[in-house]
Order: structure tokens, then C-alpha cells, then sequence
């Protein structure tokens, strides 16, 4: 259940021999042919087709996009194509992935792509590296004639979150805008770029040349917010996933950067699992009035890691979904099915699959098969004898995804909870999640991946919260301009004052 930052997200060990560039030339016969293999998948197997949109919503997009094949010549733009209905669906588990010798072909190109990082800042895209072609911290306003707010509208598409969440799309956007454009218009010589340096209204005019795919990621590596934002991008040891620090005689600071640490019985689990207990024991002997509970940078993990966070910090009894339903009781389109393994023996392998999801989902009604009362998800569970029931800050932003935003909803849901930060990518009340499926098209061989399980989480209705949103903050709090240049955390000094003011 964890959101992770690319949408290029397998390699594939296997691959044909057609075309290896994602600029080569594909027949509209094929794109048509994966379209109606695409289309079919998703409404025999995919749950959340219709979660945020209607079907007739549904059907106009296809109808779109088969017009739009009319149109269009090139692999990549079939890709685009593909891309575009998969996050219209609106799943932050939903991915669209190309094979790996075109991925791969990718990363090895010399030049082409746009040079600069970019961040999100006070309403504005922004240089996010010092000593480059542009000042730092300078709003870009067009690339190559295309003002920035169409771009970042065209190129959110390769980055999904639940429902409209728009907040979700500028992660991807900050790490891989150059990607996200090279896939979408193709390789450029040179970009035009209009840029106003900060507090001037006198827009200037720069022409850079691209750089290798290689060049942007290193200049990436290097860009200014690195100290303050990169536990995002990090690949976390275990004693970096979480923490608490007492910051003052009435008030702490929990901070869970992950919920990915092995089930029950995993080791991380159990040290997880004394670490809350121990930080609870303190809390209550200090008779702690306040708690901040940091999950900024939580994009999920595992079960139930989350589930013994919150029993820490509710005083109601609770279950992790109200309903859980699948589409199906077989899997369906095992030839599309990307298992690796020869088609006429697919049925004998997923039989044992087929008998467990028969197992966890044995309730038919309507064509849809749900979990019944004996489920692990629907376990009543009780608030730990050790739970806080002072006053709690929320930090949540738009890298809050899955498990991380789950656990959030929750929390949020509490009459002791403030919300403060930035609306979360995933969603309030639901999400799919939980189990992944993939099946490959089979002339281009893209690969769909997406979870089958249809979720309705264990929250209050809020009048703040929209079905299709992530969860809304009750103080919104930005990174300012300052303390962007400064790498300072606006919203956790904002937090620690509103608490000493109160």
C-alpha cells in the first residue's frame, strides 16, 4: 500500500523485438486492438473504474480516445493516450508502464530534456537550483510558448492520485517534469523558457540548451530544498522511519515518515510496535497536553502497522474498513495476464490465487464480491489502554498516500484532532488498494497495473471532506517563498507557535 514516486515502476525481464524507441512508429490497427484489450480489463477487473466517475463519463473518454487513434502515429503518443485514461480513473494505485528496453533506451539519451529542477511554491513554479542558467527561486511562466500551468495540467496525467486530487501531482511533477515532458511532446534541442526573477514584474527571456537524461537527474540531486525535502525521495533504514521528540513541558512530536515494516511478524513490526509503546508510557508519565503527529512524508506500507498507530490515538473503537469488494471471483483475462509464465498453464497457477480470493471475499450481491464479517478488516478493535486523549496536530501533505493516508483519515476523523499542512493525494473516505494486479497489452506490450480492492474507510462524514478529494486540511499551511530559500519548515513552526499561543 505504498505510493511510490515513478510511474515507470517494474523491470520487465522479458521483452519482444518490435521497436525499441517510444518515438517509433505504431499502427493504428494495434493501438486499436490494445485499446479494446485495455478497455476490457478494466471493467471485468478493475473495481475502481467507477468509484469517481460515472459510466457515462467512462464511456465519453473511450469514445475519445478511440476517435483520437485517428490522430495519432507514434508509440508514445498511444502511451500518452493510455496514460490519460488510466489517471482519469483516479487511483494513486493505478500505473502505466512501457517495457524495459524502451525504458531503458530512455535513460541512455544524450540530450533532449529540460535542465532545470522546478518546485511548487506559494501558488508558483519556481528554479529549484542555485548557480544555474536561471536564478534561483525565479517563476517560470512558459516553456517553449506553453505557459506553465498548461503544462503542469498536461503533464500531471503521468502521476496518479485518488479522485480530482490535484495537490498529489505536483510530487511527481517537482522530481520528473523533464521526463513528463519528453514523453509528452518528444525531445527538444533547446528550451525557451520566460522567467520573472522574484518580486519584479519584468518578464526575461532565456533560450538553454537540453541536456541527457543522466545530466537533469544529477542536477536533480543537486537541487536547492535537497536538505529539507529529500527523506521523500530516501530509501529509509528502519531507525529513520519514525520518531519522538518531547519539545517542550506539554507538548511532543511523533513523526512516521513510513508504514513499511513487515506485518506482525516481521522483527520491524515488533521494534515498531515497542517504540509506540514505550513513547505512549512517556506520554502519559508526562502528562503531555499536546502531540503532533508528522506524517508528511507517509506515502504508505503495510498493514498493520497503521492500524496500531491509531489505536494510540483514538478513543473509540474502530475497524480498518466499514466495506472491502472485488470485481470478480475468478481473474479474469489470464492471456493477458502478466504473470510471466506460459498462457496455457496461467489457469493451473492462479487456481490457488483464485481459491484465497474466494476465501477473503465470499459475499455475492450484485455482482460484486465482498468480505464478510470474519475479516481481519472488519475486527472491531479497541483504543490502546496507553492512547492519548490531549490535543492533536495533524500534518498531512500531498505525499500522504495509501496506508499513510488511511491511517490520516482517521485521525483526522477525531473531534481532538486539528488538520494543518496541504491536502493529501490520497483519499478521505476510500481508496482501491491492497491487492495489485497487472495485465500486458498485448501489441505494445505496456503494462497496467492497478488494486483491485475497493475501499470504504472507517471515517466520519465531515462537512470539509469530498468523496473525491484527499483529506482537507482545517489550517492550510504552505512552504513560504523565505523559508523555501532558507530550507525552514513553515507549517511545524507554525504548529509549535499556534500551540504556545493557545
Amino acid at each position: 500500500m505504498t505510493k511510490r514516486l515513478t510511474f515507470l515502476l517494474l523491470i520487465f525481464t522479458t521483452f519482444t523485438s518490435f521497436g525499441q524507441s517510444v518515438d517509433d512508429d505504431f499502427s493504428q490497427k494495434k493501438m486499436k486492438k490494445d485499446l479494446a484489450v485495455f478497455k476490457e480489463i478494466k471493467q471485468k477487473v478493475n473495481s475502481g473504474l467507477y468509484k469517481y466517475r460515472t459510466k457515462q463519463q467512462m464511456d465519453s473518454i473511450y469514445s475519445w480516445a478511440e476517435n483520437e487513434i485517428k490522430n495519432i502515429t507514434k508509440y508514445r503518443e498511444f502511451y500518452n493516450l493510455i496514460t490519460k485514461l488510466t489517471d482519469y480513473e483516479g487511483s494513486l494505485h493505478n500505473d502505466t508502464s512501457i517495457p524495459n528496453k524502451k525504458w531503458q533506451n530512455l535513460r541512455k539519451e544524450k540530450s533532449g530534456y529540460f535542465p532545470l529542477p522546478i518546485k511548487w511554491i506559494e501558488g508558483k513554479w519556481i528554479v529549484n537550483i542555485e548557480k544555474g542558467e536561471i536564478p534561483l527561486g525565479s517563476e517560470i511562466i512558459s516553456v517553449n510558448d506553453i505557459l506553465i500551468s498548461d503544462l503542469i495540467s498536461e503533464l500531471g496525467k503521468f502521476y496518479t492520485t485518488d479522485g480530482i486530487n490535484l495537490t498529489g501531482k505536483r510530487l511527481g511533477i517537482k522530481a520528473h517534469f523533464p521526463r513528463y515532458f519528453r514523453l509528452n511532446y518528444g525531445l527538444r534541442d533547446d528550451f525557451k523558457i520566460i522567467y520573472k526573477q522574484h518580486n519584479t514584474n519584468k518578464s526575461e527571456e532565456i533560450t538553454i540548451k537540453s541536456v541527457s537524461y543522466a545530466k537533469y537527474y544529477e542536477r536533480f540531486n543537486k537541487r536547492h530544498s535537497r536538505p529539507f525535502d529529500q527523506i521523500y525521495y530516501a530509501d529509509l533504514e528502519p531507525n529513520q522511519k519514525y520518531s519522538f521528540k518531547q519539545i517542550n513541558s506539554s507538548s511532543g512530536i511523533l513523526k512516521v515518515h513510513s508504514f513499511g515494516m513487515g506485518n506482525e511478524t516481521s522483527k520491524e513490526h515488533k521494534e515498531y510496535a515497542k517504540f509506540l509503546d514505550s513513547v505512549f508510557t512517556q506520554i502519559n508519565k508526562s502528562n503531555l497536553e499536546n502531540l503532533i503527529v508528522d506524517v508528511r512524508q507517509n506515502g504508505g506500507g503495510d498493514d498493520p502497522n497503521d492500524l496500531i498507530t491509531y489505536s494510540y490515538l483514538t478513543q473509540r473503537k474502530f475497524q480498518e474498513n466499514k466495506q472491502a469488494w472485488i470485481n470478480f471471483e475468478k481473474i479474469p483475462l489470464l492471456r493477458y495476464y502478466n504473470i510471466g509464465i506460459p498462457k496455457f498453464i496461467r489457469p493451473l497457477v492462479v487456481g490457488k490465487y483464485n481459491r484465497e480470493i474466494q476465501e477473503i471475499f465470499p459475499l455475492e450481491k450484485n455482482e460484486k464480491y465482498y468480505q464478510d464479517e470474519n475479516s481481519d478488516d472488519h475486527k472491531i478493535r479497541l483504543p490502546n489502554e496507553k492512547a492519548f486523549n490531549g490535543k492533536i496536530y495533524l500534518l498531512v501533505s500531498p505525499a500522504v498516500a495509501s496506508a499513510g493516508s488511511l491511517f490520516a483519515s482517521m485521525v483526522s476523523g477525531n473531534e481532538n484532532t486539528t488538520v494543518i499542512g496541504e491536502e493529501t493525494m490520497g483519499g478521505y473516505y476510500g481508496h482501491n488498494g491492497h491487492t495489485p494486479l497487472e495485465y500486458k497489452l498485448p501489441k505494445s506490450k505496456i503494462v497496467t497495473q492497478f488494486s483491485i480492492v475497493n475501499l470504504e474507510q472507517d471515517v466520519p462524514k465531515k462537512s470539509n471532506q469530498f468523496y473525491n478529494r484527499g483529506i482537507i486540511p482545517d489550517i492550510e499551511i504552505n512552504q513560504t517563498y523565505d523559508d523555501f530559500l532558507n530550507n525552514e519548515d513553515t507549517q511545524l513552526n507554525y504548529t509549535i507557535k499556534l500551540i504556545t499561543s493557545e
